[in-house]
């Protein structure tokens, strides 16, 4: 035990509570589409940027005191990775969220070589698992960190060094060990570097077979060892790489059917990435389900004045609502949930401010999805649809040819008139519920 959150009290629901830690919308045990809205949900706190991240950016150092820090803990050692996770577990029993996720490097101090980040990940997950017996909050995802350290400045599936890659691949395969072990859920691949800085030094034909392959065999060992979970990938555009090759959905699927794994592998799509691949969060769980492959989402926001990944927590119901939308109009999560990948202010440096960031988010995200959710059942969106493409579900042109096509044009005469799209229409009967 610790006492970092010392005083604060688990969080309940309360529409006509005060404070700031107090929901007001989500409660969990509520029907939604005859559904719990937790299970809805599927909350989970992210291990690296609530207990891992020390409130740096680019042009300034360490804002946040933890006593589990390196330069608190006297070094970063098991005992400090064990204190780290004896406040996860504290925050996880006051927030009641049902799930967690983590990077290795989040949960295990970093060792000297492979074999002592293996002893130390399999001690932390022993421990970890003893926390578990204790709480309800279970694991969405593991994943594993190829992008922190130095030897991956070049990449890690495609880096130049074939010595990178195996080291890699070695530490995949003790990360999706540690994931099961655990009971994960999923295990996400998040390539942060797997990209190029300059065209000049970049064989782009090589390094792309070198991620598939590695993809495929990441694969192959989840599958060989019984773990049954969704494998997942997360898209990025760019950042800190010029061009990263997981860009965004369609480049991912492309990807997935190049090396035949289309039916293996599904994406975790971010928000935050979403808009840096100019697209809107929408898009991309729309796409993914139209292709088959959404599996789980990272729940976060960028200041649109900013340029980079700011990962913040979300704060903008019709945004949040418009996203749940997708997920409803998908079928909702399976394995998959919603992540907090998002990080605190760096001037927030009170324990509490970890708190109320999550609780602020849980209610956000409730109260998107039940607006997501009475616009879906009340249907005019979904019946607008319908009836702009109802002409298609008669006919077989989609199996006729060019010249027949052109015979049917002449002989029935058909010149056609456009047809107004109802824009403003359809977007009135949203905000009806937004």
């Amino acid at each position: 035990m610790t006492d970092f959150f010392q005083g604060i009290e688990p969080v309940r629901f309360d529409p006509q509570g005060d404070g700031d830690l107090t929901f007001r919308h989500y409660d969990p045990d509520a029907t939604v589409m005859g559904k719990r809205l937790e299970d809805h949900l599927r909350f989970s706190v992210a291990w690296w940027h609530s207990f891992a991240w020390e409130g740096g950016d680019p042009f300034g150092g360490q804002t946040f005191q933890r006593p589990w820090f390196a330069d608190a803990a006297g070094g970063d050692t098991i005992a400090a990775a064990k204190m780290k996770a004896d406040a996860a577990f504290e925050m996880f029993d006051i927030l009641g969220q049902p799930f967690f996720c983590f990077h290795d490097a989040d949960i295990r101090p970093e060792g000297a070589d492979f074999a002592e980040n293996t002893a130390n990940l399999d001690e932390i997950t022993d421990y970890i698992g003893t926390k578990m017996e204790r709480s309800r909050t279970r694991l969405l995802w593991g994943t594993a960190n190829l992008f922190g350290h130095r030897r991956y400045m070049s990449g890690a599936a495609t880096n130049p060094d074939p010595d990178v890659f195996a080291f890699a691949a070695a530490t995949v395969k003790t990360c999706i060990d540690a994931t099961k072990k655990l009971g994960g859920q999923n295990y996400v691949l998040w390539g942060g570097r797997e990209g190029y800085e300059t065209l000049l030094n970049t064989d782009l034909t090589r390094e792309r077979e070198q991620a598939g392959r590695f993809l495929c065999m990441a694969v192959d060992y989840a599958r060989k060892i019984g773990f049954d979970g969704a494998i997942m990938i997360e898209p990025k555009p760019q950042e800190p790489t010029k061009h990263q090759y997981d860009y965004d959905v369609a480049t991912v699927y492309s990807f997935l059917k190049d090396f035949g794994l289309e039916d293996e592998v599904k994406v975790n799509i971010e928000q935050g990435h979403a808009i840096l691949a100019g697209h809107s969060f929408e898009h991309e769980l729309a796409l993914a389900a139209s292709l088959g492959i959404f599996g789980s989402i990272d729940m976060n926001r960028n200041d649109y004045q900013s340029g980079w990944d700011t990962d913040q927590f979300p704060d903008n119901v019709p945004e949040v609502a418009r996203a749940y939308y997708e997920v409803l109009r998908a079928g909702g999560f399976t394995t998959g949930g919603t992540n907090f990948d998002a990080k605190l202010r760096r001037q927030s440096l009170e324990p509490v401010d970890l708190i109320a960031a999550h609780v602020g988010a849980m209610d956000v995200c409730a109260r998107g999805l039940k607006a997501a959710a009475a616009l879906l059942e009340d249907g005019a969106l979904e019946t607008a649809r319908e009836a702009r493409y109802a002409g298609w579900e008669e006919g077989d042109l989609l199996d006729s040819d060019l010249e027949s096509i052109a015979e049917k044009v002449r002989r029935e005469g058909i010149n056609p008139e456009p047809r107004s799209g109802r824009q403003e229409r359809l977007e009135n009967i949203w905000n009806r519920f937004v």
